[in-house]
């Protein structure tokens, strides 16, 4: 009984001891965050608390396990399963802690500019380091707890070094595809080309930039769809990206019309619908004949807005309203298909 009760005893005394250490912890950086509010590393360091206390619980229970001597029936599977899950632990602390790290930096650099532009390019570049940091986290911790946990992987680790060249070259073709589009997300992250909260254009789709992996970036399509492509698309294949260079852009509507459309007075009346829209930044706007054919002509009516989404309002309303001029005040500029017979020929006629 005494073999039970012992290590049971030991195993719980230390475990609730650890628990009130975390408490006392996340007592002290709630007390933290409601002192210090200018910043928010104190609770975004709360997050950590569960990593904190497995981490703390498994190492304590290692300490105590040989300190007070305890013997189990299998001391080996124990001490490999503590020693697994302290890793891990501390891999997943380590990486909360990055976590709030970045999210609190990020925080305060968008606090100090109104540049949106600047702070997008920063949480993008943030958010491919944090899966950078993550992957290598994860790959460290296994190969620590492969190492530390099973010793006898380590002959099959040496052993396997003298291949070690052969494996590279076969794991390198296999893995073309993924470290090409690995290295095209950090491209991608550091070279500015397109940031999360970018306003794009790809295959024919508009949509808004949600997501970069380490492999695939995921754009929100303005109908709520997700549109996700290998990173390596867009540095090898022309897009479209509306928020580059700044907010302000120009929309365009064309309309089809009778050449005895009255232009002057459709202009006239594009530049009064424009003065009262919120969504018309006064930069520029232009109603101009682009071309023509032996039927009707092409107008083309511009206008400019802060960003894409206030251009898209902004050409659906213009659309709209001159299609309604035109109709209500001037029908007969509109295109018709001629249904009458064809003129006959001079020639013909005699």
């Amino acid at each position: 009984m005494d073999d039970v009760l012992r290590p049971l005893l030991v195993i719980g005394g230390t475990i609730t001891l650890t628990l009130l250490i975390g408490w006392l912890i996340d007592r002290m950086l709630r007390m933290a965050d409601a002192r210090h509010g200018e910043t928010r590393i104190w609770g975004l360091l709360r997050r950590c608390q569960l990593p904190l206390q497995v981490l703390l619980a498994s190492a304590a229970v290692q300490i105590t396990y040989d300190l007070f001597d305890l013997q189990l029936r299998r001391n080996d599977v124990v001490h490999s399963v503590l020693a697994t899950v302290t890793i891990a632990a501390a891999a997943w602390l380590a990486i909360r802690v990055a976590d709030a790290v970045a999210e609190n930096v990020l925080t305060r650099y968008a606090a100090r500019t109104d540049d949106q532009a600047r702070v997008r390019q920063f949480r993008t570049q943030l958010v491919m380091l944090r899966r950078v940091v993550t992957s290598v986290l994860a790959v460290v911790a296994a190969a620590v707890a492969i190492l530390l946990v099973f010793p006898d992987l380590r002959a099959l680790g040496t052993s396997m070094l003298a291949s070690a060249g052969v494996i590279g070259i076969i794991a390198g073709v296999a893995a073309q595809s993924m470290l090409g589009n690995l290295f095209a997300g950090l491209q991608v992250a550091f070279g500015d080309s397109v940031k999360i909260g970018d306003t794009v254009v790809v295959e024919g789709e508009w949509g808004t930039v949600e997501e970069i992996s380490l492999a695939f970036l995921t754009i929100r399509i303005w109908d709520d769809r997700r549109l996700t492509m290998p990173v390596s698309y867009f540095n090898s294949k022309p897009y479209e990206n509306w928020s580059r260079g700044g907010h302000e852009i120009t929309g365009t509507v064309f309309l089809h019309l009778d050449h005895t459309a009255p232009v002057a007075e459709l202009r006239k009346h594009l530049q009064e619908f424009l003065l009262g829209r919120k969504d018309w930044d006064g930069r520029s706007w232009s109603l101009v004949i682009t071309d023509t054919t032996p039927t009707t002509i092409q107008v083309r009516a511009a206008m400019s807005a802060r960003n894409a989404d206030d251009v898209w309002t902004l050409r659906c309303a213009v659309r709209e309203e001159l299609i309604a001029w035109l109709r209500d005040n001037h029908p007969y500029a509109l295109p018709r298909v001629a249904t009458g017979p064809a003129a006959t020929p001079p020639s013909l006629e005699k």
